[in-house]
Parts: structure tokens; C-alpha cells; sequence
């Protein structure tokens, strides 16, 4: 997770001064970007999803209250524009989830020992239906916390602890698998 936006900033560009909105984007555009390319498996989706959460949360920025962290707030967006490609394209295409960009600690993994667990890993991580691997992602990758995941999943702090047991669950049996 990046370091927290300061709140006069935040103010600043809600204000709508251009030089603090730039200063949100740049700071939050790579979370927002590491987030999609997970979801989607795809950098040019990933791409077009990170553009759509900077138009929607410049627009938006006038409705943040200060409830949460910018940062879960916005990724909140990003939940919501990945939910809305999805049903306009339909079900993704497993077959093209060819990550060239990974979270952080699977990309700094890449060169150390366990490189085939890392590729089942994710293999399997990309196996879970979407709402699981967004609640995995938010919640272990970008290090929020479950309020955080669910403030940004839109739904009830019980909701994503069952969902990440789920997801988990399944990880584990689907990892016993392919042993």
C-alpha cells in the first residue's frame, strides 16, 4: 500500500486545484494499476481500467468525506470500474492471463528459489471467481485491513472474512492438487 495521502492535500484537489489532483493521481495510479493488472491478467485491460478509476475518481473526489483512507476509497473505483468491464465483456478469458506485471512480491520473487510454487500460486489465485480474488488481492497483496476490504468491496467486514476463508479453502485444495 502507498503511504497515506496528507489531508491537505486531499482538501487541495477536492477543491479542485490542479497541481494536488496530479499529486493524487501520480501517488495512487500504481496501486490502481497493480489492483486491475490482478483482476484482469491483462495489461491492456489493466491499463484501460486504471484510466477509468482516475476520470471516475477525479469526479467523485467531491463526494470523499474523509470515512476511510484515500487510498481504500479509490481502490473502492477500481473495485467497481473491474466490475463493470467484466459485465460488459463477459467472463474472462482464462486462457488470456499471461501476467507480465505481478504484485510487488511476486515480481521481486521472480529470481529466488520456489519460482514453480510462485507460478501455481498464481496459477490458482486466477482460478477463484472474481469477488474472492478481488478480497485475496485487497486484503493480503495491498495490505488492507478487513474494514479496509470492505469498505473498498463495498460490503460487511463479516462478508469478506468469509470470503478470503472461502478463497483460502480454495487455494488450498486446488494447491494439494496440483502437487
Amino acid at each position: 500500500m502507498v503511504e497515506h495521502v496528507d489531508e491537505i492535500t486531499i482538501e487541495r484537489a477536492r477543491r479542485g486545484e490542479r497541481d494536488a489532483q496530479s499529486a493524487l493521481l501520480r501517488t495512487l495510479a500504481d496501486v490502481w494499476f497493480r489492483f486491475c493488472v490482478s483482476q484482469t491478467g491483462d495489461v491492456e485491460r489493466a491499463h484501460d481500467a486504471t484510466q477509468e478509476t482516475a476520470l471516475r475518481f477525479l469526479n467523485q473526489l467531491q463526494g470523499f468525506r474523509g470515512q476511510s483512507k484515500i487510498e481504500t476509497w479509490s481502490l473502492g473505483i477500481a473495485v467497481n470500474v473491474l466490475r463493470e468491464q467484466r459485465r460488459d465483456v463477459g467472463r474472462r478469458d482464462v486462457s488470456r492471463l499471461t501476467i507480465g506485471i505481478q504484485p510487488r512480491e511476486w515480481a521481486e520473487a521472480e529470481d529466488r528459489p520456489g519460482r514453480d510454487e510462485l507460478a501455481k500460486l498464481r496459477s490458482v489465485l486466477h482460478e477463484l471467481p472474481d469477488r474472492q480474488r478481488e478480497a485475496i488481492v485487497l486484503r493480503f497483496f495491498e495490505e488492507l485491513s478487513v474494514e479496509e476490504t470492505a469498505a473498498a468491496m463495498n460490503c460487511a467486514a463479516g462478508t469478506v472474512k468469509a470470503t478470503v476463508h472461502q478463497a483460502l479453502r480454495a487455494m488450498r485444495a486446488r494447491l494439494e492438487n496440483v502437487k
